[in-house]
């Protein structure tokens, strides 16, 4: 018998399962901009770059132009599935209907896997190239704006500093953009110990009652994310704008249930689906390296 399933039987405990602790629902999604169905393996977002206006100082002078950059982002489809077994002669010994548990359990890691996609979406290598017909390039994340380690914690300098970088670049709630920060435990430790950041000049006080990131506060929506990278106890969070990245489905999550007749029947439970997700500004995005 699989180890799996039967470290799942069920003696005289309760007449149902209780999943492990995790996180269910994908977090990051809704915080992006979601175009909803792509058909094909990818899908493209165009952008014009930036331009100024010109001085008149002569009538009837010569026209000056203001040409526009052009560049496409190119944003690839990920294929992702979930599938676990269930022995046929466990099923009378469950005193649960295996399915609907076993299969939240898939449903979770799926979306853990599009938050994942999207935090390596914000803070990876995006494909782009300049004109029609042209072969794609890369597009690393921009090292300007990064707030990198220090050898210190998650600060309120590197919040401000975020911020800041925000204004500078027009990228903020003045320009009608939603801004989002990502946030660990090690962070939440750092802040909810900081005095200076605890204060009433910076959050509610509930949120000190709560023990809890709740609500907005300093410009961000904070949103909890545990798996952030981190490289030798450096971890990276991003803070970013909802138009910064775009996320697309192409294959939407279709879930199959059926027995395996070449392993003595056993139950499959099977669950596929395909997104992409691609950052498309990379002023929109911030970096903060912290140490834990």
């Amino acid at each position: 018998m699989n180890d799996t399933i039967t470290s799942g039987f069920v003696v005289e405990f309760k007449a149902g399962w209780e999943l492990a602790a995790q996180q269910k629902d994908s977090r990051l999604q809704a915080t992006v901009t979601d175009i909803g169905g792509v058909t094909g393996s990818s899908f493209t977002h165009n952008q014009l770059g930036e331009t100024e206006a010109n001085d008149v100082t002569s009538r009837l002078g010569d026209t000056e132009w203001s040409d526009q950059n052009h560049e496409t982002r190119i944003v690839l489809m990920q294929d992702k599935d979930w599938a676990t077994p269930i022995d046929q002669f466990d099923v009378p010994k469950l005193l649960a209907s295996p399915q609907g548990e076993y299969m939240q359990n898939g449903i979770a890691a799926l979306n853990r896997k599009k938050d994942a996609v999207i935090y390596n979406a914000l803070l990876g290598t995006a494909l782009t190239r300049a004109e029609e017909g042209a072969a794609y390039g890369t597009v690393d994340f921009d090292p300007n704006q990064a707030i990198l380690n220090s050898a210190t914690g998650f600060t309120k300098a590197k919040i401000l500093a975020a911020k800041k970088l925000f204004r500078a670049n027009e990228c903020d709630e003045y320009n009608g953009e939603t801004l989002y920060m990502l946030f660990n435990s090690d962070m939440l430790e750092q802040i909810l110990s900081d005095t200076t950041l605890t204060s009433s000049d910076f959050m509610a006080v509930q949120m000190l009652q709560q023990g809890a990131l709740a609500g907005k506060w300093c410009g961000f929506n904070w949103v909890p994310y545990e798996k952030l990278k981190n490289a030798n106890g450096i971890k990276t969070t991003m803070a970013y704008t909802k138009s910064s990245l775009k996320f697309g489905t192409g294959m939407s999550r279709e879930i199959d249930i059926s027995p395996r007749r070449d392993k003595k029947n056993a139950i499959q439970i099977y669950a596929r689906e395909s997104y992409g997700a691609g950052r498309v500004f990379e002023n929109k995005v911030v970096s903060v390296d912290f140490t834990v």
